[in-house]
């Protein structure tokens, strides 16, 4: 069950990299300086992104845990 713990830390990372991504995108899009309606939807899909990423994550380390217990 190595593969699913390795896979697993790589499905991680990929949740971590998303997260830090919606990060950047987010302090980026508020230091535009853009109006009230425009800044709220783009963090709106930002959150959306953010969601995935957290999803993605967990399954990961999901995969993680299940992978060291069936060792």
């Amino acid at each position: 069950m190595a593969w699913m713990i390795w896979t697993g830390a790589a499905v991680t990372l990929a949740g971590l990299a998303l997260l830090v991504w919606c990060i950047l995108r987010v302090a980026r899009d508020k230091a535009a300086n853009l109006t009230g309606p425009e800044l709220r939807a783009r963090i709106q899909k930002a959150v959306i992104w953010n969601f995935g990423a957290l999803l993605l994550s967990a399954l990961g380390l999901m995969m993680v845990v299940v992978g060291i217990a069936l060792s």
